[in-house]
Order: C-alpha cells, then sequence, then structure tokens
C-alpha cells in the first residue's frame, strides 16, 4: 500500500474510471485538488470564465458522445451554488456530470466561516449524490459510489464537498487493488416484452416513440432496425431526435406544442397504439393529456420504474433500459418475422409518408429584415449530413426544430426539460471537447447569447472551434409570444440606440465588437441572400483560426413561430408550404 494525499488518490480513480476531461476554476479550497491534477498530468483541464459555465461543459461534453462523463470542478462557497444550474440541466435529461467543490475546513463548517456553505444540502434535490466528505478515509469509496450511481439506473449528476483539511490528509491507498462497482440497470424480460409486441401486432396503426434514454443507452442503430422489421413509424422526442435520421422512410416527425413537424402531429393523431421507450411523456410532447391519450393503447418502457405512470398510466408498463429492452425485441420480432406472423403495415407507413411530403411551413422567405424561418432553411443547405446542432430554448430552439434536419444520435444536443438561459455556448465548447475535429454548430437567440458569452474566450484560448448562429431580434421572443394572452409587450425588447455602434440601427449590444472583443469571429448578415456566403467564409474563419465563429443574423423584431396548448390545435401564424419551392429544404417536399 501507498500513502498519498486523498486528493492524489481521487484524481487516480478518475483516470481509472474514464473521466479525464474537466473543466473549472481553481480557488484557494480547491488548489489542493489542482495540485494533484497538475502531478498526475492525465486529466485534461479547461480553465471557463464563470463556474456555472464550466458545469455546462461538463454537460455538453458528457452528451456528445456513449460513455463520456465531464467533470466540473470549483471552489467553496459559490462556486458550487453556481453550478445549480448546471446540476439541475443535467439531472432534467438524465446526464452524468461529477461535480467537485472545495470547502472549509471540517472544523469550520458550523461556524459561518468564509466561502462555508452546505453545499451537500443544496444540491441534494438535483443530484443522484451529494455529499460532504468529512473522514480522509472515505474519499475513494465516495468516488467510486458516485461512478456507479451516475452510470446506474437513470443517469445523472452528482457533486463531492472536499473540506480542504480532507484534501491535503493522508491515507493508505493502492490504485491498482481500485475496481470500479458494477453498473445496475433492470432488464426487461422475454414475458413482458411478449406482451409488448403482441399489443403493438394487435393494433392497426402503431407507432414507436423514441426517447433521450435509447441515445443514452447507445441503442439508436437497435431502433432503426427494430422498426425496419415491424415496419412501423418512429415519433423521436426532442431529446430523442437523431436516434432514427430524419430522411429514413420511417421517422413520422416528431410530435408536440412547440417543437414538432405538422405532419408528426397529425400522423399522431391517426394512431390507436404506442410504444414509448426511453422517454418522459414530456408535457411539451403530450399537451393534454385526454387529447394524446384518446384512442389509443400505450406500452411505456423506461430505465427509471417511478417514471411509469408518473405522468399517466400505460396500458403496460416495463421497468428496462432502453438497449435492452430493444435487443430483447428485436429477437422476438426477428423470430415472428421468421414465421410470417407480423402484420403489414406497408399502407400505414405510406399514410405517414404523404403526410411528411406534404405538411411543411413554409422557409422560402425573401424579406429584409430576414425572417428566421429563412435561416434555417439556409443552414440546411449551409451544414451537412454530419452536423452536430447544439441549442437550449427560445423562439430559436423552437423553430429549429421545426425546420432544422437531425441525421443521427447525439447530433442534436438541447438542454430539453430545463432550458436554462446561457446553456448553449459554454455547453458548445464541451462537445467541441467530446467531439473533436467534428463539424459543430450552436444556435441561440441574441437574449441566450448574452447570457453566458464571455464563455466564447474559453474557446479562443484552448482552440475550441465551432460555429454559432445567433438569430437577433432584440427581443425576448418567446416570452413577447406568450405575453400576447395578456394583451401585454412588457420589459421583453433588448433593442437600443447604441452611441458606440450605430450601424446595429436600433438592435442594441454590437456582438460583433463583444465577440472580437473576446478573441473571436464574427460575421452580421442582414440580407437573405448573404447567408450563404456568411456560412461558407464562418467555416473558412473556424478552420483558419480554431476559434468560435459566430453568424449574427438581423431578424425582423416580431414573429410568431407555430405552436399551442394541444397536439391537435397548434396555430399556424405564418403561411404553410404549399408548393417544394416556399420550403426547399424540407425532407420529401412534395412539388
Amino acid at each position: 500500500m501507498a500513502k498519498m494525499r486523498t486528493v492524489d488518490a481521487a484524481v487516480a480513480i478518475l483516470e481509472k474510471e474514464g473521466a479525464t476531461e474537466a473543466f473549472g476554476l481553481p480557488g484557494a479550497a480547491i488548489n489542493p485538488f489542482y495540485s494533484a491534477m497538475r502531478a498526475h498530468g492525465g486529466i485534461r483541464h479547461t480553465l471557463a470564465r464563470h463556474v456555472e459555465g464550466a458545469s455546462h461543459m461538463a454537460d455538453g461534453y458528457s452528451r456528445a458522445a456513449d460513455g463520456n462523463i465531464g467533470i466540473c470542478i470549483g471552489t467553496s462557497g459559490p462556486a458550487g451554488t453556481d453550478m445549480i444550474t448546471g446540476l439541475y440541466a443535467a439531472q432534467a435529461d438524465s446526464i452524468p456530470i461529477l461535480c467537485i467543490t472545495g470547502q472549509a475546513p471540517v472544523a469550520k463548517l458550523h461556524k459561518e466561516d468564509f466561502q462555508a456553505v452546505d453545499i451537500e444540502s443544496i444540491a441534494k434535490p438535483l443530484t443522484k449524490f451529494a455529499m460532504t466528505i468529512l473522514e480522509p478515509g472515505q474519499v475513494p469509496g465516495a468516488f467510486q459510489k458516485a461512478f456507479q450511481l451516475m452510470r446506474s439506473g437513470r443517469p445523472g449528476p452528482v457533486l463531492l464537498d472536499l473540506p480542504i483539511d480532507v484534501q491535503m490528509a493522508e491515507i493508505e491507498f493502492d490504485i491498482d487493488a481500485y475496481e470500479p462497482l458494477p453498473v445496475e440497470k433492470p432488464k426487461a424480460s422475454r414475458r413482458q416484452l411478449e406482451k409488448a409486441l403482441d399489443l403493438l401486432t394487435a393494433a392497426k396503426h402503431p407507432l414507436i416513440v423514441a426517447g433521450g434514454g435509447i441515445i443514452n443507452a447507445g441503442a439508436s442503430a437497435q431502433l432503426v432496425e427494430l422498426a425496419e422489421i415491424l415496419n412501423v413509424p418512429v415519433i423521436p422526442t426532442l431529446m430523442g431526435w437523431g436516434a432514427i435520421p430524419d430522411d429514413h422512410q420511417l421517422m413520422a416527425g416528431m410530435v408536440g406544442l412547440q417543437t414538432s413537424h405538422r405532419y408528426g402531429n397529425e400522423t399522431f393523431l391517426q394512431s390507436d397504439f404506442v410504444i414509448g421507450i426511453g422517454n418522459r411523456w414530456a408535457n411539451r410532447h403530450t399537451g393534454g393529456l385526454d387529447t394524446y391519450t384518446a384512442g389509443r393503447k400505450f406500452v411505456h418502457i423506461d430505465i427509471e420504474p417511478t417514471q411509469i405512470g408518473r405522468v399517466f398510466s400505460p396500458d403496460l408498463g416495463i421497468a428496462s433500459d432502453a438497449g435492452a429492452a430493444l435487443d430483447g425485441l428485436l429477437e422476438l420480432a426477428r423470430e415472428r418475422k421468421a414465421a410470417k406472423e407480423l402484420p403489414d403495415y406497408s399502407g400505414w407507413v405510406a399514410e405517414c409518408q404523404e403526410r411528411k411530403g406534404s405538411l411543411h411551413r413554409k422557409t422560402n422567405f425573401d424579406n429584409v429584415p430576414i425572417k428566421p424561418q429563412r435561416v434555417y432553411q439556409e443552414m440546411n443547405k449551409a451544414f451537412g449530413r454530419d452536423t452536430t446542432y447544439v441549442s437550449t430554448i427560445g423562439l430559436s430552439q423552437i423553430a429549429g426544430a421545426q425546420m432544422l434536419h437531425v441525421f443521427g444520435a447525439r447530433k442534436w444536443i438541447n438542454a430539453g426539460q430545463a432550458g436554462p438561459l446561457g446553456w448553449t455556448a459554454p455547453a458548445a465548447l464541451g462537445v467541441v471537447r467530446g467531439k473533436p475535429d467534428e463539424n459543430v454548430v450552436a444556435l441561440s437567440g441574441d437574449y441566450d447569447f448574452q447570457f453566458m458569452i464571455e464563455e466564447l474566450a474559453v474557446g479562443a484560448q484552448f482552440n475550441l472551434p465551432y460555429i454559432h448562429v445567433v438569430v437577433n431580434n432584440s427581443y425576448l421572443g418567446l416570452i413577447r409570444q406568450s405575453q400576447r394572452g395578456f394583451d401585454m409587450d412588457y420589459h421583453v425588447s433588448l433593442g437600443f440606440d447604441n452611441i458606440n455602434s450605430p450601424e446595429t440601427m436600433g438592435y442594441g449590444v454590437d456582438h460583433i465588437k463583444v465577440v472580437e472583443g473576446l478573441g473571436c469571429k464574427a460575421i452580421r448578415v442582414e440580407n437573405p441572400e448573404d447567408m450563404p456566403a456568411a456560412f461558407d467564409k464562418a467555416k473558412a474563419l473556424r478552420d483558419e483560426f480554431k476559434v468560435p465563429v459566430v453568424v449574427e443574423v438581423i431578424l425582423e423584431k416580431v414573429t410568431n413561430i407555430s405552436m399551442g396548448l394541444e397536439i391537435n390545435a397548434v396555430n399556424e401564424f405564418e403561411e404553410l408550404a404549399e408548393t417544394a419551392a416556399d420550403a426547399p429544404t424540407a425532407i420529401l417536399a412534395k412539388v
């Protein structure tokens, strides 16, 4: 056995657990941990400008690839409280991140010492595990348990709080004798899956709802194969978007009140059976439950047993990891196909394809200032199938989900449930760390972009290149739209006459100057015809300088994006596509 500081043991454990990507800020109470990382050399650390930003970077890194666990590190007191929004965003979307905080000495915890805060109690409701480690000998076991919990069942974040005297204490520890704890995930039985498949094959118009649990399980290929064997259309949720490529014949569109396709909602309303795999029945997906559930049976498969029945009671609920369930369903489907026991759903698929080819929103507007729909049309043209999009909340995200195209798992990375403004830029930097040399494109409205704009300097310092499309209407667009019901437009305008930048024409903040001041590149576009050249230039600047490149598109100030209170009553505020020319980048646009 070797005698070493607890922090040296902890860093060795990080490497053995395969978590070697950290984001954070050093401080007095966490400096021992930083000294251990420096001595070890195997943990890559990215210096953030704000601890909340570091937590979103860790989140983005975890979402970027199967098996990733991002680490967020900060000092005592406000560093931990700054992480709370990051913990919430990760917990809400079932993302594993490890937050590590420094803390005042154990003897000072009850004395209101400088920057001593009970971060364990604060973080517990938003984590799978939060612990202030009071005994040095508990450090290895606490880290061991943290990794097991992050990976077991429904994934999620953890927080470990390290008093400075605990960090400095020496313990006996042998990394060669350390082993990760077994990961526990429920697995559906054959009998359960037989019942689920019996219900599906008894239906005339079945659908598969593919949730984010499928992507978490790395099981997108199994989903597509199952859909193909059964010949059953798939409706991805916002968190499951990309589990089946948008241009696959069985991708039937997204359903919901906001981030949905017209054809997706219409197809869902024609269904009589739904099997949801790895999904939560989120309210922006379902809308009113009476409308959503009427006339159809449901099977719900989820890794978390208490998730089943939380929103509504299914006809059959199965607690299972999505990957394990899909493997089992595939085995049964292959057997039944070989025995010629599967129904012929070709007519149902053709109906879904017909809707997918005709029910589109118009994107081909030539207005100046630019209408947002045109931005997504040009993005579809400019960015290829290999693009990974990163976004969080607002009209930009809603319209993007309605009009962009995603062609693979983990190519739509979105803070779905929490939707914290400011998440996009730091998360995109984490995604770039997790997907080096891949095409990452972030999408923000001007308010989301301004929230944590300082993190762009991290991309400049550490050469983390990506393209950030900022659609600027100088408004809190989503909140303005929701205020229509109160007959007001109150404190939602961000526009003002900028005395230093009259060229912003009343739109307020000069994002170009700010971005360039942070060491990045920026382009402003005011005419829709200039967007293709701007995106080409952005790619060239990204590749040449290896920094974030912002493309700011000046929009008309007021646009209402399609949304409603029920999936059968979505308000369409703009013109709909009548010909292929109205939506030239739509999937299967009808001429």
